[in-house]
């Protein structure tokens, strides 16, 4: 499975715009780019029913943010507070950037 254009990074703040949890915000706590998902903080919770073992020596079940798929985020841009599309731009020192489609603000530090 070929990885996507996924523009996401760890600590973006994000919203979901489709599925269960459509609406929701969340910090990205993860990124699967060979699966194209992304796990959001507070997002698509799963219970998982666990034995008693090494990481969890009482067992039962425990509930975690599972995987959700990028398509289904927007990025929030810090000056319009709004979802946004992201644009790359290169500056004049050879970098990369991510850009606000709306304000023109640089997304990375």
């Amino acid at each position: 499975m070929a990885a996507g254009k996924c523009r996401l990074r760890k600590d973006d703040k994000v919203k979901v715009i489709a599925g269960k949890e459509k609406g929701k915000i969340g910090k990205v706590l993860k990124v699967l780019v060979e699966k194209d998902r992304v796990v959001v903080e507070n997002v698509n919770f799963i219970k998982r029913h666990t034995r008693p073992g090494g990481k969890t020596p009482q067992g039962g079940i425990i509930e975690k943010e599972a995987p959700i798929h990028w398509s289904n985020l927007m990025l929030i841009c810090d000056k319009c507070i709004n979802p946004i599309r992201i644009k790359m731009q290169r500056l004049e020192d050879g970098r990369n950037v991510r850009v606000c489609s709306k304000c023109g603000e640089i997304i990375d530090k």
